[in-house]
């Protein structure tokens, strides 16, 4: 069986709501292992590194001052097909169509803001993990 491991943040949203306890239970619930953890207050380059991919979009700068808004909970999470569990387990990105039973369906919603509050993010690749762990714990 193959290990990977994917890069799981709670955002500045789900923290300030106080939901970090149940995401972080329902990853654990899922059968994930937590390898690292902790509490950040990201730096501007961190985030921008992040969402390099996005840089020159509309949304970019709106995201990385979101992200700026608050503590982020970073966690690596370790586990046989862990990125596809994961991204399952946060559901869609859009909160109010996310389905029932995922992060995202049960906790989350549209709040009218410029940029999506959606509480967590999770690793969309191998590569994209591998890149974002590197980045958040070095």
């Amino acid at each position: 069986m193959t290990t990977e491991r994917t890069l799981v943040l709670v955002k500045p949203d789900g923290v300030a709501r106080g939901l970090t306890g149940q995401v972080l239970a329902r990853i654990e619930a899922k059968g994930y292992r937590l390898v690292e953890l902790k509490l950040v207050h990201a730096e501007r380059a961190l985030l921008e590194r992040h969402y390099e991919e996005h840089r020159g979009k509309p949304f970019f700068g709106p995201l990385v001052e979101f992200m700026l808004s608050g503590p982020v909970v970073a966690a690596v999470v370790e586990g046989h097909r862990v990125i596809e569990g994961f991204r399952s387990l946060a559901g869609s990105t859009e909160p109010t169509t996310a389905a029932p039973g995922t992060i995202r369906g049960d906790l989350g919603r549209d709040w009218g803001e410029q940029v999506q509050q959606n509480i967590v993010h999770g690793s969309d690749s191998p590569e994209s993990a591998e890149r974002e762990i590197g980045i958040w714990f070095g």
